[in-house]
């Protein structure tokens, strides 16, 4: 399969990709973009961005200390949390992670992908996805 599966749909979304995701890097495998859409203040609770993986990006396992709402907007990705299988995630998918769950996110092998994320409360990170982990996953 070719490295840009996906890749014009997830870059003519209907939201920008935004810039590279330097601010969290740190926390991904791979290089993702982030378009902040509504930054949580005084009068709002929540951030809601736009999230774009290239093939193979995925960020760390984390939980949030509130909940994250993710809504696909194209290509192909994986939702996984602790002890759970690993769910394969399209356009038009939706995901909640509650409080406390402990999960990661990222995109397929062969594929880019984006989502809307929207999150209360804080993550606490924790360890990557290892290569052997994540190869294991079908595509």
């Amino acid at each position: 399969m070719s490295q840009n599966l996906n890749e014009e749909e997830v870059k003519n979304n209907i939201l920008s990709i935004g810039q590279q995701n330097e601010t969290f890097a740190k926390y991904f495998k791979g290089v993702s973009y982030r378009h902040p859409l509504v930054e949580k203040d005084k009068t709002v609770n929540v951030s809601v961005s736009s999230i774009t993986f290239t093939p193979g990006c995925r960020n760390n396992w984390h939980c949030h200390l509130g909940y994250q709402i993710l809504i696909v907007t194209g290509g192909e990705g994986w939702y996984q949390e602790e002890n759970q299988k690993p769910r394969l995630l399209k356009k038009g998918d939706v995901v909640i992670s509650e409080n406390h769950k402990k999960h990661w996110h990222g995109a397929t092998k062969d594929s880019w992908f984006s989502h809307i994320a929207i999150t209360s409360g804080k993550a606490e990170w924790y360890n990557p996805v290892s290569d052997d982990e994540y190869n294991k996953l079908a595509n």
